[in-house]
């Protein structure tokens, strides 16, 4: 039953279980298995601190998802961040700045937040930002980047701050990959690959999934292709429509399920990958995870969202503390009241509920 379900421990079993893995993932790269086993010691100390607040009745997430710009190069099929107008492509205005989200950083870093997921617009747009993040050694920066912008000043950040891993967006083979992210983007991204590993450097691979590509993108073939280039982590996001006209493209309950059960086949048979659902099997972990449960978003002006799907705010971090927007009165009433545990067809919960959070907000 739902109030029997402990989410600290399912979150905190989690996190270790991802580290675990990419300690075994990186073994045979002694620079990178030294660092992820000095983040392992960090990631289990932060672990504690999460269990020390649960304990006193405040919840700690453990993950957070930074959109630390709205500007990208791209303009991808279905994009929610541009559905929501989340990415524009006029000149971002009135963004947090460098040293702001330091101090988001820092807060999150004395919280007992391991993993700070950076994403945009393009992240690697804002190279200020990503050279604060290296900096903090006790947190694991996954960014989710198109690959456009990869350089050799970013290559040498990258060896030089292990924590900083690019995760490059790909929808499988290069047909399907051009056909959303446009012509070129695929070889692109294999160019970076194959730089990548030549560097002795590690990646990770974001996988939108969708009706189309769910099978291709779980393939021996797929996976083993992305193996050989050097990548270390798979993510896979499930397609969440942003429009009425997009909604078959979001995988079904029982497309959902193949996924579920080829990741759970993939970690005992491949564990020299890392393979993370997001948003995964909700069931296992009592409902959706946003809105400060297991994670919750900042955007690119510092409001503090449920989800970069539900981009809803009633708190800014520019004035507020992390912890303060982690009990924000919208984040509090939809753990509270149970809107994260219910049942939906599919995407995303909140996005299928967005009139109804909307309505919190304006009271």
């Amino acid at each position: 039953m739902a109030e029997c379900f402990d989410l600290q421990e399912y979150l905190t079993e989690g996190v270790e279980r991802i580290v675990s893995e990419a300690v075994k993932a990186t073994l045979r790269n002694p620079k990178e298995s030294s660092f992820m086993l000095k983040f392992a010691t960090a990631s289990s100390a932060a672990s504690k601190k999460r269990r020390k607040a649960e304990d006193k009745g405040e919840h700690i997430p453990p993950f957070l998802i930074a959109s630390i710009t709205s500007k990208c190069n791209l303009h991808c099929a279905g994009c929610y961040s541009r559905c929501n107008h989340a990415t524009v492509d006029s000149e971002p205005v009135k963004q947090l700045t460098d040293e702001e989200w330091q101090a988001v950083f820092d807060e999150a870093e004395a919280l007992g937040i391991s993993f700070i997921l950076l994403a945009g617009g393009e992240p690697m747009l804002r190279r200020g930002v990503i050279e604060v993040a290296g900096k903090k050694q006790n947190i694991l920066f996954p960014i989710f980047t198109n690959g456009t912008y990869l350089d050799e000043g970013y290559f040498e950040l990258f060896d030089k701050c292990r924590n900083l891993i690019p995760v490059m967006s790909i929808e499988g083979s290069r047909e399907l990959t051009d056909e959303r992210r446009g012509k070129g983007i695929y070889d692109r991204l294999i160019a970076n690959m194959n730089e990548i590993k030549k560097r002795g450097l590690i990646f990770g691979a974001s996988v939108t999934v969708t009706t189309r590509n769910y099978k291709e993108v779980t393939s021996q073939a797929f996976l083993n292709s992305l193996e050989e280039k050097g990548c270390k982590v798979i993510i896979f996001v499930e397609y969440v429509p942003v429009t009425e006209e997009s909604s078959e493209l979001a995988p079904s309950d029982s497309e959902r399920e193949y996924l579920q059960n080829e990741i759970i086949q993939l970690r005992e048979t491949h564990p020299e990958m890392v393979y993370i659902s997001f948003p995964g099997d909700e069931k296992s972990s009592g409902g959706c995870v946003a809105a400060g449960r297991g994670f919750f978003h900042i955007n690119s002006h510092g409001g503090a969202e449920p989800c970069p799907f539900s981009p809803y705010s009633d708190i800014n971090v520019r004035n507020s503390s992390l912890k303060e927007a982690i009990n924000s009165p919208l984040f509090r009433k939809l753990r509270d009241e149970g809107y994260l545990l219910e049942d939906h067809s599919g995407g995303c919960v909140l996005y299928e509920k967005r009139e109804l959070v909307q309505q919190m907000i304006n009271g």
